[in-house]
């Protein structure tokens, strides 16, 4: 029995950190997000596809060289995901719920570098909105 349990944790855990990614710790408010840092371009396209499951205050925060209009979609995602888009200072400017599998276009209302992926209704939940900033962010 011990070990299945050590087996399905494991099995969980990788669900989480599946790509070997770095992981940063973010702050919104109280609230603390262990968060992997999606900074290539590969990173970027792959995201938290074929996942079956992310821990509620874990996260994939995407980082891009450039502030823009970076939009996203949920092919191949099979986790409803919540996402912010959050500016340079760390505020955040807008955020989406996203359904799984889903080619539907999710953008910014203003260009950012940041986007910050968590399970869908956790912003809600902690009382997260726009502008209110997320601190920690790499530079």
């Amino acid at each position: 029995m011990k070990q299945l349990l050590t087996l399905l944790f494991a099995t969980l855990s990788l669900g989480a950190f599946g790509q070997g990614l770095p992981v940063v710790q973010l702050q919104a408010g109280l609230y603390k997000i262990q968060a992997e840092v999606a900074s290539t371009p590969k990173a970027r396209e792959i995201g938290l596809m074929y996942r079956n499951f992310m821990p509620s205050d874990d996260g994939m925060l995407f980082v891009f060289e450039s502030r823009a209009g970076h939009c996203f979609w949920m092919r191949n995602t099979k986790i409803p995901l919540s996402i912010a888009f959050i500016q340079d200072d760390g505020k955040i400017v807008n955020i989406e719920n996203m359904k799984p599998m889903t080619e539907d276009h999710h953008c910014p209302t203003e260009a950012v570098r940041y986007a910050l992926e968590m399970n869908q209704g956790w912003f809600t939940k902690k009382g997260i909105g726009a502008g209110q900033t997320i601190s920690g962010l790499p530079r």
